[in-house]
């Protein structure tokens, strides 16, 4: 291809240890751009595949253990000598009504979602002794609604204020840091939930360009915020077809969408 975007960037990509992930098609997509890559994780086998598919290197990671975290940034370094960019992309889809959220499942979404990150901020800031790109895997549902997801919701919408913090307090070093904030995503997370009858259909309707979005809508903002190109700071990038003009169906919408569905097959 022609010019690489990220020829020579040292990029950490926590998350990518899922197959077919959004981490491991942002790893691909980075690997294109001519990225250094370092992958992460909680799954070693999984990382071990994808780094000898990319030619790159991985650490086994747990968001939520503070000594994990600092242990990958310093091994990035040991093998590197420097990270210039950072991409948080872990999470919990976790579904609740709110009154039946229990302390332990909030406990564990805020450690996981909250906490881990910032721990994370933490840990490579100080790594980007050049300058560097911070990037947080957000979501629409951080600004508009989505019935039973409070506590996925709050989590995120807090980290995206540390996100801003971040970029307030560290540009004077040439670190910027971001949200991007997908909707829907089609996914093999999702593949097995947008396959019921009726419910895809329930959300696209909610989208201006038309089209659920996809793991490899958010790898390209994610490459233009770690290029030198980039001048944003401090901004929640919502890459989701329009979907905030709107909005996300409420679940009776998705339960009539449904049962339609169903009714059609029927007959």
């Amino acid at each position: 291809m022609g010019n690489k975007h990220l020829d020579g960037k040292v990029t950490l990509i926590l998350g990518a240890a899922g197959k077919d992930n959004m981490g491991q098609v942002m790893a691909r997509r980075f690997a294109k751009e001519g990225a250094k890559l370092v992958l992460a994780g909680r799954n070693e086998d999984a990382l071990n595949e994808i780094s000898k598919e990319l030619d790159a290197t991985y650490c086994v990671c747990d968001i939520t253990k503070k000594e994990e975290i600092d242990s990958m940034v310093e091994e990035t370094v040991k093998h590197h000598g420097v990270l210039h960019s950072a991409i948080q992309a872990t999470g919990w889809g976790y579904l609740s009504p709110f009154l039946e959220s229990s302390e332990e499942d909030l406990i564990k979404i805020m450690n996981l979602q909250f906490k881990g990150p910032y721990q994370f901020f933490q840990a490579c800031i100080p790594a980007m002794t050049e300058g560097g790109s911070i990037i947080q895997i957000s979501s629409a549902t951080a600004t508009i609604m989505l019935d039973n997801h409070a506590a996925y919701m709050g989590t995120k919408a807090g980290i995206d204020h540390v996100v801003r913090t971040v970029a307030n307090e560290f540009g004077e070093r040439n670190i910027r840091a971001n949200s991007i904030s997908p909707g829907l995503t089609a996914s093999p997370m999702t593949e097995a939930a947008m396959s019921a009858p009726g419910l895809k259909d329930a959300f696209l309707k909610e989208y201006p360009l038309g089209r659920i979005g996809t793991s490899d809508d958010i790898a390209a903002m994610a490459v233009f915020l770690c290029s030198d190109e980039c001048f944003l700071s401090g901004q929640n990038l919502q890459v989701n077809g329009g979907l905030t003009l709107r909005r996300n169906p409420r679940s009776s919408d998705i339960d009539a969408s449904v049962a339609e569905a169903m009714a059609k097959l029927e007959n």
